[in-house]
């Protein structure tokens, strides 16, 4: 193992501290993005319908009518969350890129 002839300490930029608060808050928010996208999985709920008979018998059929059938897009909230989940993703793609790309050039040498 090498050791710095010096017992200085290293202290970290300003640069640096506000890389490691946006990476902390990076990965709260995907933490709560995550949350957010198992909770409603997590509560559904299937409901039993108890049976048609009864104690009464069957219960007679009813005249055919019209059926309609309703389509429901997704709610405008999920969208946005998705969005900005995808934004993130990104962000956090270039960033870790630019730096894998910056680390392999070659570093000017300061005396």
């Amino acid at each position: 193992m090498f050791i710095s002839p010096t017992s200085r300490v290293t202290r970290l930029s300003a640069g640096a501290w506000l890389r490691r608060i946006a990476a902390v808050l990076a990965a709260v928010t995907g933490g709560v993005l995550a949350w957010v996208a198992a909770v409603p999985a997590a509560s559904a709920a299937t409901i039993l319908i108890p049976d048609p008979g009864g104690a009464y018998g069957p219960v007679p059929a009813a005249p055919g009518g019209t059926v309609r059938v309703i389509t429901v897009g997704m709610p405008g909230w999920q969208i946005t969350l998705i969005a900005l989940a995808a934004a993130l993703a990104a962000a956090a793609a270039a960033v870790v890129l630019d730096r894998a790309r910056s680390s392999r050039r070659a570093a000017p040498a300061t005396r």
